[in-house]
């Protein structure tokens, strides 16, 4: 059966989306559009390229994750540069290597950019800070004054993954000047909304696959200091869109799948992690499928 799924951001923890994707695919479930979120938005280009589970696990396998930390080079030392690159370029890390990855991992597959898909077969979220507003990619472009068709697949991907002060933002000028563009995640971390709108018919079923145990969770946030006010407020702007939208009625097409004991930004992820969440995700969407009626 053809459906569209929607995959959420969450750094490192998506390898448990792959294995959820397993499952999906074990059951002849056929994505025909796929949207996502930073770590989602990495799951969702690579099935619209048409990896299998398999092996877009295997490609993970086989990345050392801390290659894609790809500091500046200085005479510095980094404990005292880093703090001057997240002063003057606004990230520890330049994002290159991972946009790099991604690059070489869809031209295998004779994708370069979104010309190279079908119309509304993938689709990105990130940010835009110096509008304040959230940006659909590619469909948003225009605003910028640039052809959809003819933006890089990989940068996309690489902008919706710039993590605020870990990966350097991407900027992109426009008739208006230069704008910064950040993880996507900063607006809305798991887009359901662009397959399933109230009162919108759909076209086909929709199926969301969410990195958190249930559309309730939310640990109380302790704030006593300005890093603890900074990491809560960050955490309040990601999850206010989405949890706003979740209802009753979209819950029963979302997989929550709990990946605790690992760091969004844990690049140094250990082989058994790496398979721990792998085995979480696939294990989440057997038991879900089991029961889903669409």
């Amino acid at each position: 059966m053809k459906i569209d799924g929607v995959f959420s951001g969450g750094g490192v923890k998506g390898i448990a989306l792959i294995g959820a994707y397993e499952e999906i695919e074990s059951r002849g479930l056929q994505f025909v559009r796929v949207a996502g979120t930073s770590a989602g938005s990495i799951v969702a280009a690579l099935i619209a390229a048409g990896y299998t589970s398999r092996e877009i696990f295997q490609l993970v396998d086989e990345l050392d994750l801390s290659k894609l930390l790809d500091a500046r080079k200085t005479v510095i030392p980094f404990p005292i540069a880093k703090w001057l690159f997240v002063y003057w370029k606004l990230g520890l890390y330049k994002g290159n290597e991972l946009e790099k990855w991604i690059k070489e991992k869809l031209e295998a597959k004779g994708l370069r950019t979104f010309s190279d898909l079908p119309p509304q077969t993938l689709r990105v979220i990130a940010s835009d800070l110096s509008n304040g507003q959230m940006i659909v990619l590619p469909d948003d472009l225009r605003k910028y004054g640039i052809s959809p068709g003819s933006f890089p697949i990989a940068k996309a991907i690489r902008m919706s993954c710039s993590i605020p002060y870990f990966f350097e933002p991407v900027k992109i000028r426009s008739m208006d000047g230069l704008n910064i563009i950040v993880d996507g995640g900063v607006l809305s971390n798991f887009p359901m909304w662009l397959f399933d709108t109230e009162n919108v018919q759909k076209e086909r079923p929709v199926l969301g696959i969410k990195l958190s145990s249930s559309e309730y969770e939310h640990e109380k946030h302790k704030i006593k200091n300005a890093i603890q006010l900074f990491a809560a407020l960050f955490e309040t702007m990601k999850d206010a869109h989405d949890s706003r939208y979740i209802s009753k009625r979209h819950v029963k097409n979302i997989i929550f799948i709990p990946a605790e004991g690992v760091l969004t930004t844990e690049f140094h992820l250990t082989e058994e992690k790496k398979k721990k969440l792998f085995e979480v995700g696939r294990a989440q969407a057997k038991k879900f499928l089991q029961n889903w009626s669409y």
